[in-house]
């Protein structure tokens, strides 16, 4: 985890990384892996480490960003089944949710199985909104920690799970609508500018 001196500096990168997802993912698709991966990697290792020792802490933390960003720059013809796997086991555990119930590891299988075939057809406009959305939703976390949002920056900051969580701004809807409105701009963007005539 980082100490809250990093809510700063974090919170920036996290707004940045998130607009360059939102506007340019399909274009700069592997650079957006790349500071995914990093971002996933720094989370991971941080998050097993104390805060005690800062110097330790940032060094490790640092390569262990490097080696997320290395993974899934690497992982970039898997890239795409990778997200339609995720959105699958997603859509796994929203559907299962509005029952009140946590879905079967049999159906979450299913349901990604099904995704990343579903992704792999759709590769293009799989990416876009993937981008469009992810990096949207990791621009109001990022916000929201700039804000000074104390739990947002708790979740966003602290927790390797949850990088995005999905109230970054408890006890409110704006940050859902923020979320929204900023995903939809950056898919239009995306499907009228910044991914047009690339293939």
């Amino acid at each position: 985890m980082l100490p809250l001196s990093f809510q700063l500096p974090a919170g920036i990168l996290l707004v940045l990384a998130g607009l360059v997802s939102c506007f340019a993912g399909y274009r700069l698709f592997r650079v957006v892996l790349g500071i995914f991966g990093f971002i996933l990697g720094w989370l991971f290792v941080s998050s097993a480490m104390g805060t005690e020792q800062t110097l330790w802490m940032l060094l490790a933390a640092f390569g262990g960003g490097l080696l997320g960003a290395l993974i899934l720059i690497a992982a970039y013809f898997v890239g795409v089944a990778l997200i339609g796997a995720g959105i699958g086991a997603g859509a796994a555990s929203v559907i299962w949710a509005s029952f009140g119930r946590e879905p079967h590891i049999i159906w979450v299988i299913v349901l990604a199985i099904l995704g990343a075939l579903g992704a792999l057809a759709l590769q293009r406009y799989v990416i876009i909104v993937a981008t469009a959305f992810a990096g949207a939703q990791t621009t109001v976390v990022g916000a929201a920690a700039l804000m000074g949002s104390r739990a947002g920056a708790d979740v966003a900051l602290r927790t390797v799970y949850r990088v995005y969580p999905l109230d970054p701004i408890p006890a409110t809807q704006w940050d859902l609508v923020a979320m929204l409105v900023l995903g939809l701009t950056g898919l239009v963007v995306q499907l009228a500018i910044t991914a047009k005539g690339k293939k």
